[in-house]
Formats: structure tokens, sequence, C-alpha cells
């Protein structure tokens, strides 16, 4: 499976932005990581393919919503109320359908795509 990660850039702090991830193939779980600068990569949201069930990084909860089309075998993180702290490369990353939060259960990843909220 490859994925594209796309919708990143820059935003100023109280903005929103959409990242989206496409899939060439079917996948089962899809999460959204990130890792800024100088620091370890860590998990945002989760998206369970088959029932739409999300899960969230206690830091994004109420702002970021995750997503997803079948149809398109896209995968979205909607980000709103977006924080300087919010900074970092955005991944997408795809994996069975017991992936959860740790980033070595998933098998599949995307580029990374950029996001920088200004202040």
């Amino acid at each position: 499976v490859q994925l594209q990660a796309s919708g990143g850039g820059l935003v100023q702090a109280g903005g929103s932005l959409r990242l989206s991830c496409a899939a060439s193939g079917r996948t089962f779980s899809m999460s959204w990581f990130r890792q800024a600068a100088g620091k370890e990569r860590e998990f945002v949201a989760r998206v369970r393919w088959n029932n739409g069930w999300t899960y969230y990084a206690e830091s994004v909860k109420g702002r970021f919503t995750i997503s997803r089309d079948n149809a398109k075998n896209t995968v979205y993180l909607q980000m709103s109320s977006l924080k300087p702290e919010d900074t970092a490369v955005y991944y997408c990353a795809a994996g069975p359908g017991g992936a959860g939060t740790s980033q070595t259960e998933y098998e599949f990843w995307g580029q990374g795509t950029l996001v920088t909220v200004s202040s």
C-alpha cells in the first residue's frame, strides 16, 4: 500500500487546515502521527476503516477530527483551533485492524506534510 499525504501549509494560530492521505489499496486502520523538530514522533489520531471508530491523543481531542472516505480510499485530518505547538511534520500510516497508538504497529507510511502554525 502506498500513502500520499497532502494539505500541509502555514496557518495562523486559531486557524484551520485539512490534511488528506490517499491510499493505493485497502487498509484496516489508518492513523496520523506528527513529529516536531527535535522531538519524537507522536500519535495524533486513528480511524478504523471498517466501522469508522476513532481515537485521539489528548492533546488534540476536541480540536482535530479524523474521517475516511471509503470510495476514495482517503483519510482526512481536519485540524481546528490550531496552536503553535501543533507545528510538525504530519505523517499518515496504515496498519492492521488492531493497530493502536504505537508507530511500530504500522507497516505503511506516507511521506509527511509540514504544518506550521504561527503565533
